[in-house]
């Protein structure tokens, strides 16, 4: 499955709960699920059974949509995340948490990951001083994440940056905001990362 470039905020009322795909709206709230807190479309009211099956894959797509990751980008965080020693649903969620485009939206470079991951792709990031155009590069802790120098003043970054001071920081990135650039200090506790997704329905589903 390619990754979904359609209208992001039908998604949100899809799942019923707010997946950050649209920063400044959701903040300003204005964003569609708040308006309308049920499904797209005309049967969108009504009250579906989900099965057991169902519930799994809704969490399997909810964190596929809110991280912007492919199917098989997805099943492959699942392979490397069960390999691992440790719990899987836990290392699944520090893996993707590690994503370089992650890391630039967690810094408040960017107000959603889609605008992160473009960000990334266009080359308007250096990770530890050198250019970086891969979204899905694993970020290790202690590496620095910089703006290019070119793109310090770029709107869509100002103001993400600005949106910041309302939402905060992840605990485990260190910004300098005047000089516009961070560090990935540590990976992530499992408790400290909020999203609305049950990893462990994931790990049942990925191991039938």
């Amino acid at each position: 499955m390619a990754r979904y470039r359609g209208p992001v905020e039908k998604i949100e009322r899809r799942f019923g709960v707010s997946l950050n795909l649209k920063g400044e709206r959701r903040l300003a709230g204005k964003s569609a699920l708040e308006k309308r807190p049920y499904g797209p479309g005309q049967h969108g009211q009504r009250r579906k059974k989900v099965s057991e099956y169902g519930l799994q894959l809704n969490e399997k797509q909810k964190a596929k949509f809110m991280y912007g990751v492919s199917e098989k980008q997805f099943r492959a965080l699942f392979v490397e995340a069960k390999r691992r020693e440790g719990n899987t649903g836990t290392n699944l969620i520090t893996l993707i948490e590690s994503r370089l485009d992650n890391v630039v939206y967690r810094m408040g470079f960017a107000s959603t990951r889609r605008f992160a991951r473009q960000l990334v792709t266009h080359g308007h990031l250096l990770v530890d001083g050198k250019k970086l155009d891969i979204p899905s590069y694993r970020v290790k802790a202690g590496q620095k994440i910089e703006v290019r120098e070119a793109s310090k003043k770029n709107n869509q970054i100002v103001r993400a940056m600005e949106l910041t001071n309302q939402t905060g920081l992840a605990p485990w990135v260190d910004i300098d905001a005047d000089k516009v650039f961070g560090i990935f200090t540590r990976i992530p506790e499992r408790d400290e990362v909020v999203i609305p997704v049950e990893e462990r329905l994931i790990v049942e589903l990925y191991s039938k």
